[in-house]
């Protein structure tokens, strides 16, 4: 007789309620006396402490419906980023001669605005900043008003606009008339609106189509005792979601180049507006699908007026003070009922304690997403500065804006490695790989990415014609080095992309509130808006001949905070299980009545 069986021996007539929980690895453990029910951990073991510490964990299934939402992130991201990656040229280089399309055709340089590399990388960054500062408000729209699938839907109507107006200006006619930067701009401008509404909700919405909270215990086919932890399976879906993100950035990047090559802007902005049409259509036909939380009123302003009172009387002249004050472990004791007199409780406070812990912990969060923007100041040198650095080598007839590609291939090829070799092989060799940890792990791998760029950079200024102003050279007049050079920074940011990009979509989403979710995860997004804003400061090292600098400042930057992130996180990842298993909540509506969240 197993262990397994002793121990159901003492629970009659349980061992039929077993259930599987992945037709293709696991089954579920008969409930233990005692488990609370709740109807959706029915029939769940949970673990002990002692097996918390002491068993393997492994992710759930998937559920089927997550796909189905991801192929809706996939359209989008193929016709977002498969516009995105002609802004370069469409911007920095001139209408080809002869040219009213701004195709460059296989040896020419394709082109339409010709307005410099600062230029480029001033509007290339201001879309950046933009297109993520804009989640902040469609986050807002979603937990307050209109829910997840609504301000998806409104986002998308608000996007597809915006793809027209592209078009529109890269026309004959108007590609090379001085309206063209306007409607370019105003283009601009409206799909990052968007894009923000559409951003903010589409991985929360995702991720909540799998509804289990709680870790519990199964025996995996091999027969051992397991335990089944909510939060690698929501970095499983996390992962599997941004494969396809960047396989339809993939497929549409690489198609758009060829497009803006050979035919023209035009064609290249008409195609991923196309696709973009699809989205409603398959959106408005599975809207029964989903898995989706209501809006519950004014929670972000109720999340700063509980912030303020317990903040009240920790001010003090001396920052040190403050800062203190403000991490005390007892900061959010004064709004806790517990701590508080019946009669002292403000009619806004329609909020049980847990969903204090839970608001704490989302505060929490968002500090560590602080240094988040001085990892991204590395990604965005891929879509600019790189693809610039690669027309002024030898590509061989390929579009320069061709090998940014290597980016999402390897994105793609590398999630299936990461999520059945490396982790579970970490894991089983007892390695924690904890959330905070693949974060620090990724701010180096980014800093590796951009030192490959720098020595790029620098040995293409000792070959090119054009010495340290190689961006002047133009075709065939540039430096013999092959651009596929360029594959090592690539391939590392990609990496680090998984350990620290995707591992932080997965952080916004279980460290907050459901009636925060979407908040949350605009927060993530807004550092990106944030590094294009301190990107600004680097434009002037943006150009030859200082492209050295740039990249090498950068890598240094990445290095430093990397360290000094890990410093200031290890008291948070010591206490990862324990911020995961934290019950929900209760918040009120507006009439003050509670209901779960």
């Amino acid at each position: 007789m197993t262990k397994l069986e002793r121990e159901t021996d003492m629970l009659p007539d349980v061992m039929s309620d077993i259930k599987k929980a992945d037709s293709a690895s696991i089954e579920r453990s008969p409930i233990e006396a005692g488990n609370e029910q709740d109807g959706i951990h029915d029939d769940l073991v949970l673990p002990t402490e002692e097996e918390k510490r002491t068993l393997r964990r492994v992710s759930d299934a998937i559920p089927w419906n997550a796909y189905l939402i991801a192929f809706i992130e996939f359209a989008e991201r193929f016709s977002y980023y498969g516009t995105i990656i002609l802004y370069t040229n469409f911007i920095m280089q001139p209408l080809p001669e002869g040219s009213r399309t701004g195709a460059g055709g296989e040896f020419g340089q394709s082109g339409a605005l010709g307005l410099g590399q600062r230029t480029m990388i001033a509007l290339t960054t201001f879309n950046s900043f933009w297109a993520y500062v804009a989640p902040l408000f469609g986050a807002y729209l979603a937990d307050t008003y209109w829910g997840r699938y609504k301000t998806i839907c409104v986002g998308l109507a608000v996007s597809l606009l915006g793809h027209v107006l592209l078009i529109v200006c890269s026309v004959p006619g108007v590609i090379d008339s001085k309206g063209a930067i306007g409607a370019f701009i105003i283009a601009v401008i409206i799909m990052g609106i968007g894009t923000g509404m559409f951003k903010a909700n589409i991985s929360p919405l995702v991720a909540e189509q799998y509804k289990t909270t709680k870790m519990f215990v199964i025996i995996s086919k091999g027969g051992e005792r397991v335990i089944v932890d909510p939060t690698l399976t929501h970095g499983r879906i996390y992962m599997y979601f941004y494969l396809l993100t960047n396989l339809g950035g993939l497929i549409g990047t690489i198609t758009m180049v060829y497009a803006e090559k050979f035919v023209g802007f035009y064609l290249a902005f008409t195609l991923p507006t196309v696709i973009l049409l699809c989205c409603p259509f398959v959106l408005y036909i599975t809207r029964n699908q989903y898995v989706t939380e209501a809006p519950t009123g004014s929670v972000l302003a109720t999340a700063f007026r509980a912030w303020k009172f317990c903040a009240s009387g920790k001010w003090s002249l001396n920052p040190v003070r403050t800062w203190k004050n403000f991490r005390a472990p007892g900061f959010w004791d004064p709004i806790k009922s517990k701590h508080m007199k019946p009669q002292d409780r403000k009619p806004w406070m329609t909020f049980d304690d847990v969903w204090v812990d839970e608001l704490q912990r989302s505060f929490q969060a968002c500090g560590v997403f602080c240094w988040y923007p001085l990892y991204w100041l590395t990604y965005f040198q891929l879509n600019s500065n790189l693809v610039a650095q690669a027309a002024a080598m030898n590509t061989h007839g390929l579009p320069n804006d061709i090998l940014v590609n290597l980016d999402p291939l390897a994105v793609v090829i590398f999630i299936p490695i990461f999520d059945q070799i490396v982790y579970p092989g970490l894991r089983w060799m007892g390695f924690n790989i904890t959330s905070l940890k693949k974060m620090t792990v990724g701010f180096f791998t980014a800093s590796a990415a951009i030192i490959w760029a720098a020595v790029v950079q620098h040995y293409l200024y000792k070959t090119s014609p054009c010495g340290a102003h190689a961006a002047s050279c133009r075709p065939p007049n540039v430096s013999p080095l092959n651009v596929w050079i360029q594959t090592g920074a690539y391939v590392l940011i990609a990496i680090s992309e998984i350990l620290a990009s995707i591992t932080g979509l997965e952080y916004a989403f279980t460290k907050a509130p459901k009636n925060m979710r979407s908040l949350i995860m605009a927060a993530f997004l807004f550092t990106l808006g944030i590094a294009s804003a301190i990107g600004q400061a680097f434009v002037p090292l943006s150009a030859d001949p200082l492209l050295v600098w740039n990249y090498g400042s950068m890598a240094v930057i990445a290095f430093i905070t990397g360290v000094v992130f890990w410093l200031s996180v290890r008291g948070l990842d010591a206490r990862e299980d324990e911020l995961n298993s934290m019950a929900a909540g209760k918040f009120g509506d507006k009439e003050g009545r509670s209901e779960d969240v």
